[in-house]
């Protein structure tokens, strides 16, 4: 079985739904778990961390706001003050502003970007210190299908979920070196956020599905960084970003682009980088054997 020891993990937008199922998840294998979600007219948080302690666990109850800079070192800090260590940091919170693009306000682009992506860093940020200096830590970002993929009406939330990957793929390489291993989940379940998205199959993606993932992805087993895993209903699949091997002209021109549109779309021979340099690389390669002898 996989435990966490009393490893520190805080989850953010854990007072309900897939926060909360991970926290709990966590909890349950050994983990002391700072469960942040803001209070409103209940305390979803506190009730969780009612759950973890009824259970056998340890958990804390964290309010701070991660959409502010001040409110990601505050909750990083509050796990430092109560436990005196930090190695796991689920960034899940977030939220909807669905619009049709034309229809779309600055402030719904701003909200969800706020929570989405800015709210990553604001967590991550000081919590990367500490891990950097600890040698050591586990970071996983919440992507979605409509970031990699795309879908109506969710070009505030697609966006701000498409730059969760990019985070995720630079963090990653960054913490290479330091022991630190940050991936991604996509993640496909029920929730008060998709239910309406999802309809009658949000039968077959209880949250519950998704948390094993994230445990594995936050133990000191785990060897895989700068990963996306698609996640629901007991599926698990990697989502992977691949290059084609295109074509090289020396004098390439917006025609050249038409007439050979076919095979700079053919996948056949596609890489995966696993950094910029990858790509580089391939790039290079290409344009130097298209060179004359």
């Amino acid at each position: 079985m996989l435990t966490f020891d009393g490893d520190v993990a805080i989850v953010t937008g854990a007072g309900r739904g897939l926060g909360r199922c991970h926290a709990l998840e966590l909890a349950r294998r050994g983990a002391r778990v700072v469960v942040n979600d803001l209070a409103g007219d209940s305390e979803p948080a506190a009730t969780v961390v009612e759950e973890i302690n009824a259970a056998g666990g340890t958990a804390i109850a964290n309010h701070d706001n991660i959409a502010t800079a001040e409110g990601g070192e505050r909750i990083v800090q509050h796990a430092l003050d109560e436990f005196g260590s930090l190695a796991i940091v689920v960034n899940n919170a977030g939220i909807l502003r669905d619009k049709a693009f034309h229809n779309l306000t600055p402030d719904l682009v701003e909200a969800v970007f706020l929570v989405h992506l800015t709210g990553a860093f604001n967590v991550s940020r000081p919590a990367w210190r500490h891990l950097r200096a600890a040698g050591y830590g586990r970071v996983v970002n919440t992507t979605s299908a409509s970031g990699l993929f795309g879908n109506f009406g969710q070009a505030n939330y697609g966006a701000a979920k498409a730059g969760l990957v990019g985070l995720t793929r630079s963090l990653a390489v960054e913490g290479r070196k330091v022991g630190i291993n940050v991936n991604a989940i996509s993640p496909m379940a029920s929730t008060r956020m998709t239910q309406e998205l999802l309809g009658e199959n949000g039968e077959l993606l209880a949250p519950e599905q998704v948390s094993p993932v994230v445990a594995y992805l936050c133990h000191r087993e785990c060897r895989i960084t700068g990963q996306v895993l698609s996640v629901g209903g007991g599926h698990v699949s990697a989502v992977v970003t691949s290059v084609t091997r295109g074509i090289t002209e020396p004098d390439l021109s917006a025609e050249s682009v038409r007439d050979r549109l076919d095979e700079i779309l053919d996948r056949d021979g596609a890489i995966v980088p696993r950094h910029l340099g990858d790509e580089l690389k391939m790039f290079v390669e290409a344009i130097r054997a298209s060179q004359p002898a």
